[in-house]
């Protein structure tokens, strides 16, 4: 990553909740503030390379759409990119809502990206602590892009830089005001890029300074990541594209192993949802080409 300059995964993530949220019906997660935080060239730019590249995603697609680059950008969006940062998002925000209700304070994302979370629940000023964690340059273009905005940000907006997947340190976050209150956590789009020790260890730092009650949703690669491809290769393209932009991913699970990761970390999983599962919540009914991405799983997890 160069200094003022947002990770890939990120921009592309953001990219496809943008997208989604302009241009398809019905809405999974209607991100409508995302595209504030890309600049017209890096949109234009993750469009016209998409488009470009479509040789490598689809043969077939790209002869039948040759023509049509707004129908290849639609096919590569809906097919690759944004399924999983839509569906996640989804989930988490629900969870989330809940556990609000049930009194959580602090909200902690890590690997927060150009999340929007706080822009768009302006009404939880006053009773929900938000930290955002991720490496500094990621939020040092996030706050530069916010000051080419219209958007003010909300005084329950915390920033805190920190590459959390070598250390992380609590310093920082209780340097901006985090106290020991039941405490929410997302971990979206990152258990892939640590190894199986190192999301352990993560979990453990999280979970021993927070109250029973405590609870992160996350996703998970299964173990078939390395070797399924998916509709279209998708799976498998995912996996090169990760590598290429210099961001490998690492690690898979099984049910079982991810069971036990979080058992010695004090924690239960509350709720898992498979493919099958995340198809049927968020992609039933549809006219184009959203559908759940094979191999990965989200888990609702909570500190005993």
């Amino acid at each position: 990553m160069k200094n003022g300059r947002s990770s890939l995964t990120s921009l592309i993530s953001a990219f496809g909740r943008a997208y989604h949220s302009e241009f398809d019906t019905p809405k999974i997660f209607d991100d409508n503030i995302a595209k504030k935080l890309i600049s017209q060239i890096e949109y234009h730019d993750i469009e016209k390379n998409m488009v470009q590249g479509i040789q490598f995603f689809n043969e077939e697609i790209a002869e039948k759409y040759k023509d049509h680059p707004e129908e290849i950008l639609k096919w590569i969006t809906q097919v690759q990119l944004s399924p999983t940062p839509l569906a996640r998002a989804a989930y988490c925000e629900k969870v989330l809502s809940n556990e609000i209700r049930l009194g959580a304070k602090q909200y902690v994302i890590l690997g927060a990206g150009l999340d929007t979370y706080a822009f768009r629940h302006p009404e939880l000023e006053n009773t929900l602590q938000i930290f955002e964690i991720d490496h500094p340059p990621t939020q040092e273009y996030k706050k530069k892009k916010l000051d080419e905005t219209d958007l003010i940000i909300p005084g329950n907006l915390h920033f805190i830089p920190m590459d959390f997947t070598k250390t992380f340190s609590w310093e920082k976050v209780i340097e901006e005001g985090f106290d020991y209150k039941k405490t929410f956590f997302s971990l979206l789009g990152v258990s892939y890029y640590l190894t199986k020790d190192e999301l352990s260890s993560l979990l453990d730092q999280l979970f021993g300074e927070v109250p029973t009650g405590s609870s992160i949703v996350f996703d998970y690669a299964d173990e078939r990541l390395f070797k399924e491809k998916g509709f279209s290769s998708r799976v498998e393209n995912m996996v090169k594209m990760a590598a290429a932009g210099g961001e490998p991913m690492k690690s898979c699970f099984s049910y079982t192993e991810m069971e036990k990761l979080l058992e010695r970390s004090g924690l239960l999983i509350y709720e898992h949802l498979s493919p099958a599962n995340i198809h049927e919540l968020y992609f039933t009914n549809r006219n184009d080409y959203l559908t759940a991405f094979e191999t990965i799983h989200y888990i609702h997890a909570v500190k005993k």
